[in-house]
């Protein structure tokens, strides 16, 4: 009985390991092609979120952690933005659905709005820190929030179907 539960940990941990595997491939050969107004759909938080929302603060802490640290590594202008927004969103994105909303689509939504703009905020602070602020970096921060939404339809399925 013990190999058949640890048969399905080890197959859920190669799921989400895909996942993040074909989440950043997508995020960063596929989107990085797509502009609209100049700026790139992020696919990446809403990741975040589902797996936050379907396996938990902790475990979506872990993945965002992981996958934080391999973001950073695929742009070049960030050494550690990722590594410490991406856990963040994950554990938010579980505690909110452990207590206060349901695990359905439009809350994944939600939620995936919330981490898209806070992401947008996050990189448009940074930037600021090195560079004269201008208002630009606010329409940039709003278009590519809203942009960042259709992308995030395909990060909820997944989990959604594999969660027991």
């Amino acid at each position: 009985m013990r190999e058949f539960f640890e048969q399905l940990y080890i197959r859920r941990i190669l799921q989400y390991v895909l996942y993040m595997f074909l989440s950043l491939v997508l995020q960063n050969m596929v989107f990085t092609q797509v502009r609209l107004f100049g700026v790139h759909p992020m696919v990446l938080p809403s990741v975040c979120v589902a797996v936050g929302m379907f396996q938990g603060s902790t475990w979506g802490a872990a993945f965002g952690l992981v996958m934080g640290v391999f973001a950073d590594m695929a742009f070049v202008e960030n050494t550690l933005l990722f590594t410490l927004l991406f856990p963040a969103i994950a554990f938010f994105s579980g505690f909110v659905c452990q207590f206060f909303v349901n695990r359905r689509f439009f809350a994944f939504m939600g939620l995936s709005l919330v981490a898209a703009f806070g992401t947008a905020v996050v990189q448009m602070v940074a930037t600021f820190v090195g560079d004269a602020w201008s208002p630009v970096m606010l329409q940039t921060v709003v278009l590519q929030t809203l942009w960042s939404l259709p992308p995030a339809v395909l990060a909820y399925f997944p989990p959604a179907h594999w969660i027991s």
